[in-house]
C-alpha cells in the first residue's frame, strides 16, 4: 500500500477534527497548547498565513478568528473539502511544490507534513518551499513526531499486541513508523518519528533561523485521561511549561515545535 493510500484511508472524513476534542467536545491538550505556542511565534494579526497540510482547518479557522488572513494547502481533497466548508480559503496542494509566489506570507504552518513526508529529502524540500513564499524575515512554525511517543504510548496505554511493539522497535531504530494493521487508527498511519535534534538539524539546512524549540504537550500527554479533571488541567499544564524547552526532556513530548524565521 502507497504513503498516499495511507493517508486517505486514516484521515477518514472527520478523524483528525475529531482528534484534537476530548468527548465532550472541548480542546485536548495538544490543541490547546498548539494554540498557546501559535499566539506566541506567530506575527500579531492581519499577517498573512499560509497552513501546509492544514487538514480540516481547525488552527486556520482559529487564527482567522483572530484576524489573520489564511491559506490551508493539503495534500487530501477530504480535508480540502472540510476546510471550505468551514469558509477557510483552501486548495489541494503538495508541500514540497507550492503554487505560491516567492516572498509572498507572513508565516508559514508545517504542523503534519514534516511527519507525513518519511525521506529527508522530502522533508528538507517541504522546508525549503515554506522558506521560499515566506517574506524576509517570515516565520516558520513545524512540528513533528517525537521518536519515542510510540514507546510511551505502548506504555501508558497499556498496548500489549506484540505487534505493536515491533513497530516501537523500528522506530526507535530509525524512526520509520509503520502500521500493520490500518484497521487500528490509534496506531497512527505510515510517518517518519523525529529526535528533537534531528527536527532542529533539518530547520537549520533549510535556511532557517532557528528561534525556539519546544515540546507541545511535554509530560502531561503520558497523563492525559486527567485532562477532564479541572485542577489536575492546570497541574498538567504547569508541568509542560515547567519543562517545555529542557533539552533532555524534548523527546517526551509527543510532538515538538520548532519556531524560526527566515
Amino acid at each position: 500500500m502507497s504513503e498516499s493510500t495511507d493517508l486517505e484511508r486514516h484521515y477518514v472524513p472527520g478523524l483528525e477534527r475529531a482528534r484534537l476534542f476530548d468527548d465532550a467536545g472541548e480542546p485536548c491538550l495538544e490543541l490547546v497548547r498548539s494554540l498557546e505556542l501559535l499566539e506566541r511565534f506567530l506575527p500579531t494579526s492581519p499577517a498573512e498565513i499560509l497552513d501546509v497540510g492544514g487538514g480540516p482547518g481547525t488552527y486556520a479557522a482559529h487564527l482567522r478568528g483572530r484576524g489573520y488572513r489564511v491559506r490551508l494547502v493539503d495534500v487530501l481533497p477530504v480535508h480540502v473539502e472540510e476546510a471550505q466548508a468551514a469558509g477557510i480559503d483552501a486548495m489541494v496542494g503538495d508541500a514540497r511544490h507550492l503554487e505560491h509566489e516567492d516572498d509572498s506570507f507572513d508565516a508559514v504552518l508545517l504542523m503534519g507534513p514534516l511527519y507525513h513526508l518519511t525521506r529527508r529529502a522530502d522533508r528538507l524540500a517541504a522546508l525549503a518551499e515554506a522558506r521560499r513564499v515566506l517574506r524576509p524575515r517570515g516565520r516558520l512554525v513545524a512540528t513533528a513526531i517525537s521518536r519515542f511517543a510510540s514507546l510511551f504510548d505502548g506504555l501508558t496505554r497499556e498496548r500489549r499486541d506484540a505487534r505493536f511493539w515491533k513497530v516501537i522497535e523500528r522506530d526507535l531504530r530509525d524512526g520509520q513508523h509503520r502500521t500493520p494493521d490500518p484497521d487500528q487508527p490509534e496506531w497512527f498511519t505510515t510517518a517518519y518519528f523525529h529526535h528533537p535534534e534531528e527536527l532542529r538539524a533539518e530547520v537549520a539546512e533549510a535556511g532557517f533561523e532557528l528561534e525556539a524549540l519546544v515540546g507541545v504537550e511535554g509530560p502531561g500527554w503520558l497523563v492525559e485521561e486527567q485532562w477532564a479533571d479541572r485542577t489536575r488541567r492546570e497541574q498538567l499544564l504547569f508541568a509542560t511549561h515547567a519543562v517545555e524547552t529542557e533539552p533532555a526532556l524534548l523527546g517526551v513530548s509527543a510532538h515538538i515545535l520548532a519556531a524560526a524565521r527566515k
